[in-house]
């Protein structure tokens, strides 16, 4: 019977450490997501930026600048 419960203390004992490893490797997955989200925003806004420029660029080459109405506000 004591056997049995060592037995069963170590068995504990080993899912207890598995499971704080999968909550480690949870949260650094977490933070890394979250950290590749704030990049994809990051590079979302400049590549609008570029676009925006090189639309800029065309017209002017076109001898067309932009008017007013024809912009989009900044949060496009």
């Amino acid at each position: 019977m004591a056997e049995e419960l060592e037995e069963l203390k170590n068995a504990l004992m080993e899912v207890q450490n598995q499971l704080a490893f999968q909550e480690d490797t949870v949260q650094a997955l977490n933070d890394a997501m979250a950290q590749q989200q704030q990049e994809i925003l990051l590079l979302r806004r400049q590549l609008e930026l570029l676009k925006q420029r090189q639309d800029e660029q065309a017209a002017a080459e076109q001898g067309e600048a932009a008017t007013p109405v024809e912009e989009k506000p900044p949060h496009y």
